[in-house]
């Protein structure tokens, strides 16, 4: 070979390297526009969707629905990266988000909804579409499968605005999460069976889902447990938000990529042991920044699979299978029935309204669609059948159960929204408008819109009206405390984000250092993150009404918890006693509070100490029989670190 022959194929190489290198760099810069371009989309849909007062994720299949008219974009995105990137965020805020106790009242229900209710639903689902479109049972498995995972998110929001009982709300939320992960791991199973051409064998299945999911769910334990000692040992929002980061995603791909375990219920258990462990040892700022980015990380992941399904699907194909469409949204509502009505029996009572509120308020959302889009490119034509089918699914339950599940509950007397409750807003309302009013006419009498002597006849007319609906107002606050309290709190966060904004400014304006900033900024949010006040009481204290204390609550804590105790029992009101004292056989250092209550205040003590005191000990709650005692029949109660005893007493002074 001659050096001339040698240096043109040298040359050829360059230009073929240069090509490409020009190729991946067009390539990068169209998704850097598509991704640019969706975010605008979807932050319109969100000033929108507050605008119009409907749900997020309503807004997002509506512009989905309209982004299949454009023409489909070639992005060369792989499956498997959209379902490891997107789907972490959205399982692990809501994760972080729910609370484990609440969750494991009603766990039974919750289990059985989110295993054998899934398991049966992808049964029913892939039965129903096979037998009626003739698509092959393994595919119709996928599918069903696929759309096992709901996702309630607009119904929550709603429930929470019509005030459904916190119950329901956590059944919904906990089913949700823990049935995303099942879903996800039979996904896994079926389409490695549909890629491969084995056998289904169910013992092999069995023990598969049982090493997957478990497995999973240990990793994410311990994983959760790992980094929540780290974040305690430190005080940086920036760094321990980062390593919430790392876990989330991380959790994902040891569990999938080390032990070949489900990285999605990894997930989901480092995602609550996070959310329930890490937040009592971070700072308030810290909490504050967590929950934001968390939820900001979830929104994005929602609007990327949204408006990333509507650029891979055409319209033409939505209508061209709508007859497939139909028969695959008669089965998922068919497969929902049957779950919900035939599993509700197991646990604890599941009333029959709720039942009809979880078979409707069963919505698919992202997950379905993350799944829909992750499916591999080898399906070919099968994969664009499945995305058609689970878009349509997604289509109906959002805009058709999703608008109508407010109704629903309204009619099935399930809210707990009070009477009373709708009376106040009534007429705060109609003062709110008065007052405007006034205020509207008064800047026109400035302006010289209206004359003196108009103004000087109406005021007085508006000012008295203005006056009765103001006291109106003021009579449903005072015979409803409740609903007083509940004012006084919206009222005292207000005022606490208030300050918070001047601070920035001040900050931003050179007036107070980086280090004053940091200090007041903490207080701030401690006082935004802390427990909500026990209004009444207070209200009761500062109009000069004071109840006879007849009891003295005797409390033994450690050292380390006198300050969080003092500062949660002073925000109640009560009056605090302490002095230093020892106990335990070696010789400990602990604190004996003494706290004047007036009877039925003992709960509002107790809670306040369980919230403060790190520690746990042996209790009882029942009182002692009377004996030769110099206090009258104490009574023993566990909370927290603190040993509390209650005496009944007959006279109570401060000196």
């Amino acid at each position: 070979m001659t050096d001339e022959s040698q240096g043109g194929e040298t040359s050829d190489s360059q230009a073929e390297e240069q090509a490409g290198l020009l190729e991946d760099e067009e390539s990068f810069i169209l998704i850097e526009e598509i991704v640019f371009i969706l975010l605008f989309i979807a932050s319109l849909v969100g000033i929108a969707a507050r605008q119009f007062r409907v749900p997020y994720t309503l807004g997002l299949v509506v512009i989905g629905l309209l982004i299949t008219l454009l023409p489909q974009v070639d992005i060369t995105i792989q499956p498997t990266l959209i379902f490891a990137l997107l789907i972490p965020p959205i399982v692990f805020e809501g994760a972080f988000h729910l609370n484990i106790n609440n969750l494991r009242r009603d766990i039974v229900p919750i289990l059985t909804f989110a295993i054998p209710g899934v398991i049966l639903t992808m049964a029913i689902v892939g039965a129903l579409v096979s037998w009626g479109t003739g698509i092959p049972i393994i595919y119709t498995l996928v599918f069903g499968a696929i759309v096992a995972a709901i996702d309630p998110v607009a119904v929550i929001a709603l429930f929470r605005n019509l005030g459904a009982p916190k119950r329901l709300q956590v059944m919904l939320e906990g089913e949700s999460l823990l049935n995303d992960g099942t879903s996800i791991v039979l996904y896994g199973l079926v389409i490695s069976i549909a890629l491969t051409g084995s056998e289904f064998n169910l013992f092999t299945s069995i023990v598969d889902f049982v090493r997957i999911a478990g497995g999973g769910i240990i990793i994410g334990v311990v994983l959760g447990a790992l980094i929540s000692q780290i974040i305690d040992r430190i005080d940086d929002y920036l760094i321990e938000t980062t390593l919430t980061t790392i876990l989330a995603y991380g959790s994902f791909l040891i569990a999938e990529e080390v032990f070949h375990v489900s990285g999605v219920l990894a997930v989901v258990g480092a995602g609550l042991i996070a959310g329930n462990i890490g937040p009592a040892r971070m700072s308030p700022t810290t909490r504050i920044v967590l929950f934001n980015f968390w939820e900001y990380a979830a929104f994005l992941a929602n609007s990327f699979i949204f408006l990333l399904i509507g650029l891979q699907i055409e319209l033409s194909s939505l209508f061209a299978s709508w007859q497939v469409i139909a028969i695959a949204i008669i089965a998922v509502l068919i497969a929902r029935a049957v779950t919900i009505y035939g599993l509700a029996w197991v646990g604890r009572d599941i009333p029959l309204r709720w039942q009809h509120v979880l078979n409707w308020g069963g919505l698919r959302g992202a997950i379905s669609l993350a799944l829909a889009l992750s499916l591999p490119l080898v399906l070919g034509d099968a994969r664009n059948q499945l995305q058609v089918m689970t878009f349509g699914v997604v289509i109906f339950t959002l805009l058709v159960q999703g608008l109508t599940i407010g109704p629903l509950v309204r009619r099935l007397g399930i809210s707990e929204r009070s009477a009373v409750k709708e009376e106040y807003e009534r007429r705060h309302a109609r003062a709110m408008a008065t007052q405007s009013a006034f205020e509207h006419l008064e800047h026109m009498r400035q302006n010289g819109l209206i004359s003196a002597h108009t103004w000087q006849t109406i005021a007085p007319l508006l000012e008295q009206y203005n006056q009765v609906l103001v006291e109106a107002t003021k009579q449903v606050l005072t015979n409803h405390p409740e609903l007083e309290a509940e004012e006084m709190e919206a009222a005292r966060r207000e005022s606490l984000q208030a300050q918070r904004s001047t601070l920035s400014t001040l900050l931003k304006d050179g007036i107070i250092s980086d280090e004053t900033y940091i200090q007041l900024v903490s207080e701030v949010d401690a006082a935004l993150t802390s427990e909500v006040l026990n209004w009444p009481e207070l209200i009761r204290q500062q109009s000069g009404v004071h109840l006879p204390i007849n009891r003295l609550l005797s409390a033994v804590i450690q050292e380390q918890d006198l300050e969080n105790a003092l500062s949660a029992l002073s925000k109640l009101g009560f009056s605090v006693t302490h002095f230093p004292s020892t106990g335990g056989f070696l010789g400990r250092r602990n604190i004996t509070l003494l706290i004047g209550l007036v009877k039925g205040q003992e709960k509002n003590a107790v809670d306040a100490l369980s919230g403060s005191c790190k520690k746990r000990v042996e209790y009882v709650s029942s009182p002692l029989e009377a004996g030769p005692t110099p206090f009258p029949n104490p009574i023993p109660v566990n909370v927290g670190g603190a040993t509390i005893f209650v005496f009944e007493i007959e006279r109570y002074e401060e000196f």
